[in-house]
Formats: C-alpha cells, sequence, structure tokens
C-alpha cells in the first residue's frame, strides 16, 4: 500500500511540473506587444491611489477641524475632555494618513522613473 502511494505522489508531481512548465514556456515565446505597457499600467494605479488617498487626506484634515471646534464649543469639562480625546484621535488618523500619502507620491515618483527608463530605452532600441 505505501509504495502504491509512493508512486502515485512521485507520478502526479512529475505530471504537475510538466504541465506547469508548458504555459510558460509558450508565454515566453509571445512578444510584447507595447514594451512599457506593465509600467504604464503601474503609473495608472499608483495615480489612481494617490487620488484616493488624497481625498481621505482631505477628508481627515475636515475632521482635525471640526474637532478643534468641538473644543472651541465645548460647556462644560466632561464635554471638554471628550472633544480633547476626539481632537487627538483625529490628529493621530491625519499623521497617519499623511505617511501614507508620502508613501504613495513615493511610489508614484518610483513608478514615473522606470516608465521614463523604458521609454528611453525602447526609443534607443528602435533608433
Amino acid at each position: 500500500m505505501h509504495r502504491i502511494r509512493t508512486t502515485t505522489v512521485a507520478l502526479l508531481s512529475t505530471v504537475a511540473l510538466t504541465m506547469g512548465a508548458a504555459p510558460l514556456a509558450a508565454h515566453a515565446d509571445k512578444p510584447d506587444r507595447e514594451p512599457c505597457a506593465k509600467q504604464e499600467a503601474q503609473v495608472q494605479k499608483a495615480e489612481d491611489a494617490l487620488a484616493r488617498v488624497t481625498a481621505v487626506f482631505a477628508q481627515q484634515k475636515e475632521h482635525v477641524a471640526d474637532a478643534r471646534q468641538d473644543v472651541k464649543h465645548a460647556d462644560n469639562r466632561s464635554e471638554r475632555a471628550e472633544a480633547v480625546a476626539a481632537l487627538h484621535a483625529a490628529k493621530v488618523k491625519k499623521e497617519k494618513v499623511a505617511k501614507a500619502k508620502k508613501a504613495q507620491q513615493m511610489r508614484l515618483a518610483k513608478a514615473n522613473e522606470r516608465l521614463a527608463a523604458c521609454e528611453t530605452a525602447d526609443s534607443g532600441t528602435t533608433s
């Protein structure tokens, strides 16, 4: 029983490895239709992500401004304490989103650099 199981596993793994390599070889034969398409897609994706993060950052700035107004218009100690705590939480979230925005700006810059490098390399090979 053990010998049959071992043989079956070896056979199945050999078939899986053979079948797994076939699509890779077929894909390698296809030439790129557009050499910098991947980089262009990455730039577009990074720009979309930056737009989303920028919208979230603007929303967080509004939350901080609202929290400041709540602190300013608090009537008693307990309301003021709650408003100060909410302001602190809003500031922390704003700082976190600001870091994410900066990181996304750096990703976009890197994607643009890769696209420019690809375009210059492509224009150098076609000349």
